[in-house]
């Protein structure tokens, strides 16, 4: 039985393993945000998306403060997380 307010959330097998990402390509439109999951290799002048995923605006909006959230209670735990400042170069590796 699931309690008011709680949602049962099933994750098949096949979904539960991942999809490794190490390159995503944001777009929108006025009515929906659009983002590319997609994998980049080293020596390879193209990525291929793995997974889209169409959001309405304000659950983009939202999913941004659920990033922010967990990557501070991350780097509470475990430290700061470096990132590369990345100012005119290619993509890739």
């Amino acid at each position: 039985m699931v309690e008011k307010g709680q949602i049962n959330v099933e994750l098949p097998e096949e979904t539960g393993q991942g999809i490794y990402s190490n390159f995503v390509i944001v777009s929108h439109s006025p009515s929906e945000f659009v983002v590319d999951f997609t994998r980049i290799l080293p020596g390879l002048k193209k990525a291929k998306v793995y997974s889209r995923i169409v959001l309405a605006p304000a659950h983009a909006k939202l999913l941004m403060r659920t990033l922010k959230d967990n990557i501070e209670k991350y780097e509470a735990r475990f430290g700061e997380i470096k990132v590369e400042k990345i100012e005119n170069k290619e993509i890739g590796f």
